[in-house]
């Protein structure tokens, strides 16, 4: 099987960095379309920027400057067909059901997470609800 439409999730983290080197190899070897996908999770600043309202510009900033280093990566390793997106929300529900969708993704690549487990437990991964929720193929990323 080939995958066409390759959604990696990235956040700036060494897991999603991880994914993004992996996403790479596979994109090259499939001849795919890679789709660098971010999701700036607002609910966790939605109480803090009543104090501060340039949270959001700044985590679009942050995105944004990410999402361009990712794809100047990509084009120096030789991937012509990329795409990015910016999605507001949760994570574990835009990636999974969302941006998976809307590029007809075929395969997802994430990080693991380094939660301990009690943080597993109470608020559960991105990796696991993404690998639970999503209709294609998904592949977690171990350091």
């Amino acid at each position: 099987m080939e995958y066409k439409n390759i959604v990696v999730a990235v956040d700036g983290s060494k897991a999603a960095e991880n994914a993004f080197n992996k996403s790479l190899d596979i994109a090259k070897r499939n001849n795919s379309r890679l789709i660098l996908a971010h999701v700036v999770d607002s609910r966790t600043f939605a109480t803090a920027e009543a104090y501060d309202r340039s949270l959001s510009d700044r985590a679009e900033t942050y995105a944004k400057e990410l999402l361009n280093s990712y794809v100047e990566t990509a084009k120096g390793a030789g991937i012509t067909d990329l795409a990015r997106v910016i999605e507001y929300g949760s994570p574990k529900v835009k990636i999974a059901k969302e941006i998976s969708k809307s590029f007809h993704a075929d395969l997802i690549i994430c990080g693991a997470t380094g939660m301990n487990a009690v943080e597993r437990f109470l608020i559960g991964s991105v990796s696991e609800s993404i690998t639970r929720y999503a209709p294609c193929d998904v592949l977690v990323i171990r350091e």
